[in-house]
């Protein structure tokens, strides 16, 4: 039980965090967001290591948790400007999809989820097709974002990958070397990219509150990781796109096709079965 309120905390905690990223994106460039979000993360981060004082971890722990890193970058780079361009009640779910990586990623290690999860996963593919779809005069195409967002779905997944085989090491050490990794990379493309407009002094604090939720939840998750299975703990902690729904409804008052919404109630109703198996 304790795995299942960490994940979904880390869910919760994620879901505000990335609506935040996804309206400075739309402000500046999705490389600038993701820049000064993952900096006020690795603060964070920096001082729950001093505070708690772990040991470091072996080497095999500390490359997947670099792995982990670069694969945070493509991802967020991917998801901050899929939120930018597209409807984030769309992108949201897409990008929650990413959890069936480290679902069979698991099973290949031998964790065993029953049926059910793979109905689920059933689901989740197939609400992502519907939610995918735009009508426009001619029929229907891909929505805007949607490729970046597969692309931040496949990112995500192996990012979470790399933590959860780090955290044993620590998992205060591992997304502190997560962040380690991922803020030069993600500082040197938001410097190679002229911003499409700056951020107020609220907006950047705003950005690193971001950050600071972005880290938390990465805690979370990690945490959530060293005390259930792999395969049920990264999907549990992928119903962020919940709140990224009813935040851009109510927020700015997004619109999106019955399709749409049955795909994205498809995709979140597989997300739930393979947690719920």
């Amino acid at each position: 039980m304790t795995a299942v309120l960490l994940a979904l905390a880390a869910s919760l905690t994620w879901g505000f965090a990335d609506f935040g990223a996804g309206l400075a994106a739309r402000r500046t460039t999705a490389y600038v967001a993701a820049a000064g979000a993952q900096l006020s993360g690795l603060v964070l981060v920096g001082i729950v290591v001093l505070a708690t004082g772990e040991a470091f971890p072996s080497a095999r722990q500390a490359l997947w948790a670099v792995l982990a890193g670069v694969a945070a970058v493509v991802g967020l780079s991917a998801f901050y400007r899929a939120l930018a361009v597209g409807t984030m009640g769309i992108v949201g779910p897409i990008t929650a999809t990413g959890a069936i990586v480290p679902l069979v990623f698991g099973l290949a290690r031998g964790e065993h989820p029953d049926a059910v999860q793979g109905f689920g996963v059933a689901l989740a593919i197939g609400g992502v097709i519907a939610a995918s779809l735009e009508r426009v005069p001619e029929g229907r195409r891909l929505g805007r974002g949607v490729g970046l967002a597969c692309v931040a779905a496949l990112s995500f997944g192996w990012s979470l990958v790399g933590l959860s085989r780090a955290a044993p090491g620590g998992v205060a050490w591992g997304i502190l070397l997560m962040r380690l990794t991922a803020v030069p990379l993600v500082g040197v493309l938001a410097l190679l990219v002229t911003p499409r407009g700056g951020l107020s002094r609220w907006g950047w604090i705003g950005l690193a509150a971001v950050g600071i939720g972005d880290a938390g939840a990465t805690l979370l998750y990690g945490a959530a990781s060293t005390r259930g299975l792999l395969s049920l703990v990264a999907v549990l902690s992928s119903l962020y796109p919940i709140v990224i729904v009813v935040l851009g409804r109510i927020v700015l008052a997004e619109r999106v096709s019955h399709t749409q919404l049955s795909g994205v109630a498809v995709a979140l109703a597989g997300v739930a079965l393979i947690s719920a198996g």
